[in-house]
């Protein structure tokens, strides 16, 4: 029996929504969330003076990845068709790999720990791949 949906793009959108909500943790937990996810010092020493930046930028990050969740949930089937979903979905899947490539390289020197530049990195490279299968899978349904 076929697949009524994209079992991919599912996990992708989980993947997605299980990050944003990891940011949505790391704000409520404050300084102590931003130190164990390995933020930068900069991140970190805002985030103990009640300075709204950290805050701002993480929510900003979990609302993009939540936006995304819904764009692969829409690719895979699920639910209907967004706007623009092939583009979409190629962005997305673009970032994904891009950052995860780019990312040790990109990141270097800017403050935040090696042990987040690495594990960020393979974290993206793996959502790219997922949704980089999911996609391809899809691209003809896609709209």
């Amino acid at each position: 029996m076929p697949h009524l949906y994209n079992t991919a793009l599912l996990i992708g959108a989980a993947l997605s929504a299980i990050a944003a909500l990891l940011h949505i943790w790391v704000i409520a937990a404050g300084p102590r969330g931003y130190r164990l996810c390995g933020a930068g010092d900069r991140f970190i020493k805002a985030a103990e003076a009640g300075k709204k930046f950290p805050v701002v930028v993480t929510a900003g990050i979990a609302l993009v990845l939540f936006i995304w969740a819904l764009y692969a949930l829409s690719g895979a089937g699920l639910i209907a068709p967004l706007p623009l979903l092939r583009p979409a979905l190629f962005i997305i899947t673009f970032i994904y790999l891009l950052r995860g490539v780019a990312g040790p390289f990109a990141l270097r020197d800017t403050g935040r720990s090696q042990r987040f530049i690495v594990v960020s990195s393979l974290i993206c490279l793996g959502f790219g791949l997922v949704h980089l299968l999911g996609m391809t899978q899809r691209w003809g349904a896609l709209a």
